[in-house]
């Protein structure tokens, strides 16, 4: 999700950005399909006494599904990208708003809050889908004749709280995952367009790439051992992974209580100033 300037929310640009990201989403996680389902595999099945590689892993994977199992979890994947994307966006303006000191002026620990909050609230969404990736990647040949069955059988089995399990390492995660992603991009697009940019508000896609890979790598080097436990946990129902511990449940609401601290003392601050 990519942070819009005033200019490009004004002229409608950011609804041409938005649906040309939602595209190219798609067509990127279904070209990496087949890695990122490498990346679940070793995630729930690695181990010290099981030492998987990815020709072994992708061996395994062959040998079970064929060719097309390696595009298992993808089409769900792919559903998921246009709710949590406009979610997050929404959120995110809203957010500033609420965590800017001073109008018009959102610093960068604000926009880091602000990209947090945000990505807490699209990922609460869309976490059942979440979860229905996960189980649909790690599916065996015939378990699932579709998501909506892979639905139907876990509510059936496991009931409603099966959807959510791995949320609170998920949210962990995605505070400092959608904090710095956010900040990191931001900050690096606004200063391109401070010191480059004449008379627009567009840098050009190669900026914007770089932007993006940069602030992507940061966030995701921060939050992968979180994602990493959130999988094991979501996998529970098919492999009965222990991996929970209250560590997590502590953590969280530490967190929870910072941020609402922080968003009640700049709403008070604003009501004094006015």
């Amino acid at each position: 999700m990519t942070p819009f300037t005033e200019e490009e929310k004004t002229t409608g640009l950011w609804l041409k950005q938005l649906t040309a990201g939602a595209v190219a989403g798609a067509v990127s996680r279904t070209g990496t399909a087949p890695l990122d389902r490498m990346k679940v595999f070793m995630q729930v099945h690695a181990s010290k006494t099981n030492k998987i590689s990815l020709v072994s892993g992708f061996k395994q994977m062959l040998k079970e599904g064929g060719v097309t199992s390696l595009w298992r979890g993808n089409g769900i994947n792919v559903m998921k990208i246009t709710p949590e994307t406009a979610i997050k966006f929404m959120a995110y303006e809203q957010y500033k708003k609420l965590l800017s000191s001073e109008p018009g002026k959102v610093r960068t620990h604000e926009r880091f809050m602000a990209g947090s909050l945000a990505g807490a609230t699209a990922q609460t969404a869309i976490y059942p889908m979440e979860v229905m990736k996960t189980r649909m990647t790690l599916r065996k040949t015939g378990q699932y004749l579709g998501m909506f069955d892979c639905a139907k059988k876990v509510l059936k089995n496991e009931g409603v709280k099966a959807f959510y399990k791995g949320y609170i390492p998920n949210i962990l995660g995605i505070i400092p995952y959608a904090g710095i992603d956010l900040a990191v991009y931001e900050s690096l697009k606004n200063f391109w367009l401070s010191q480059y940019a004449k008379d627009t508000a567009s840098p050009g896609v190669l900026v914007l790439l770089g932007c993006g890979t940069i602030s992507s790598t940061c966030g995701q080097l921060a939050s992968y051992p979180l994602a990493l436990i959130r999988t094991r946990m979501q996998a529970q129902g098919i492999f009965h992974i222990s991996v929970y511990s209250s560590f997590y449940q502590q953590q969280l609401s530490q967190l929870v209580h910072l941020l609402f601290a922080h968003i009640y003392s700049s709403h008070e601050r604003k009501q004094h100033e006015q």
